[in-house]
């Protein structure tokens, strides 16, 4: 491992821009023509492509796509008291922090006679994608299927890579039935972003796919997200990363294991730490090497942290100006005070304050969703919440003395628009109105 300190504030504009760039994505045309492929496979041949696919990139040979009531029996008896409980307490967590979400309806009079209101409604089919290739993710199915079930979403299913015996992860299966989730697909990714995109014999077609996944996932997401035949995607999301923010008092050895937590996810995930302090910059790079050689996707990490940065800071506020720059996925803060510096941080996915926040507790429990945007996405957009599970929809209802008196402003701005007919559907009214004869 060789991983060396960067001082800051000795970069030149360029120098920063290169020392933040994400790991690139390597032939990405080719890996969207690949994709198209794929998806045109199983939008022509339905469910004989997702068989084939699965076979052909997963190597099992399925009889059934669906998981049957059998195989859901059996991931319950699979399961310990001790597992099932800790999916059940992640699940109320989450749970309770979503429903504090719901929203409630708008109503406002702008105008004499003129009512405008807002509503939700549910989305009324929603594909769930649960990863399963580095590791089976149950608690991406929590993260999903939670705010699905308290929007209200009528449909709601999920796919999942099968195992090599043919079956779903039993821990997938029986975080899906405790969040209501009844139908699950065993079938893996860019195929079964098309299957719920476009639908084929066996699993319906959505009107927008949720989850995480690598880049052949994420690549099916945003090629269906823009055919209007396809469905919508929930955000932008790439191979994860994090960024420590730590001062002089930081724990070496939490800051690495935080570094570390992310950067097994995949070979081109991304950890990066600023500092103030050069002793815990060196310390840390120790508590790496030393933590890497006791865990056991050590291969996985050494390739990641090739990726890694360590930035030397002069001030706490350039770490956090040098944070708000790269946008990191989830940011940790591991300074004095942490909460005091809260607003001074602008763009991220998801915060995690003080020494006794790892953001494995993100990931799996405390409450918030983990399903957040990645490559620099944050300075746009959210994490996963509850509204991306509904639709907000507007209305608006005019008396006809209301029409009466905010008419002639329609009228105006329809004429400095040169759009008549948009003029004529107020004045018809407005004429009937002054002649009711």
């Amino acid at each position: 491992m060789s991983l060396s300190l960067l001082e800051w504030s000795s970069l030149s504009a360029d120098e920063r821009r290169a020392a933040l760039r994400r790991p690139a994505q390597a032939d990405a045309d080719g890996l969207h023509r690949r994709v198209r492929e794929i998806i045109d496979e199983v939008r022509t041949r339905g469910d004989q492509a997702l068989f084939e696919f699965t076979e052909r990139f997963d190597g099992v040979k399925l009889e059934s796509l669906e998981a049957d009531a059998g195989e859901f029996a059996a991931a319950e008896q699979a399961l310990s008291a001790e597992q099932r409980a800790a999916l059940e307490r992640a699940i109320g967590n989450v749970r309770r922090f979503h429903e504090a979400q719901l929203g409630t309806p708008l109503r406002i009079e702008t105008s004499p006679g003129v009512i405008c209101e807002r509503h939700f409604r549910a989305i009324d089919a929603v594909g769930l994608y649960v990863p399963a290739g580095v590791a089976p993710l149950p608690s991406a199915a929590i993260m999903l299927a939670v705010p699905a079930s308290i929007a209200g979403c009528p449909t709601r299913i999920i796919c999942t890579p099968p195992r090599k015996d043919g079956t779903a992860d039993p821990a997938v299966l029986v975080a899906a039935k405790l969040c209501g989730v009844e139908r699950v697909f065993k079938v893996g990714g860019a195929q079964a972003v098309a299957a719920m995109a476009y639908g084929t014999g066996s699993i319906p077609k959505v009107d927008k796919v949720f989850g995480p996944g690598n880049s052949w996932v994420t690549a099916a997401k945003i090629i269906a997200a823009n055919d209007p035949e396809g469905a919508a995607l929930d955000l932008p999301a790439g191979p994860s990363e994090v960024l420590v923010i730590a001062d002089d008092a930081a724990n070496a050895e939490f800051v690495a294991a935080d570094l570390l937590a992310q950067a097994e996810h995949s070979a081109d995930a991304q950890s990066i730490l600023v500092t103030t302090s050069r002793a815990l910059a060196e310390a840390t790079i120790e508590q790496l090497e030393a933590q890497m050689r006791r865990l056991g996707r050590e291969s996985t990490l050494r390739e990641s942290i090739n990726h890694a940065r360590l930035f030397l800071v002069d001030s706490l506020q350039s770490a956090f100006d040098l944070s708000n720059a790269y946008a990191p996925e989830h940011l940790i803060v591991q300074v004095a005070n942490a909460r005091d510096w809260l607003p001074s941080i602008r763009n991220a996915g998801s915060v995690f304050l003080g020494a006794w926040t790892p953001e494995t507790m993100g990931d799996y429990c405390s409450g918030t969703n983990h399903v957040l945007p990645t490559y620099g996405f944050a300075r746009a957009y959210s994490g996963l919440s509850l509204v991306d599970f509904q639709k907000r929809m507007t209305v608006q209802e005019l008396s006809a003395d209301g029409l009466r008196d905010l008419g002639p402003t329609a009228l105006t701005i329809a004429g400095l628009e040169g759009l008549d007919a948009h003029a004529n559907a107020v004045q018809v009214r407005l004429r009937q109105l002054a002649n009711p004869s």
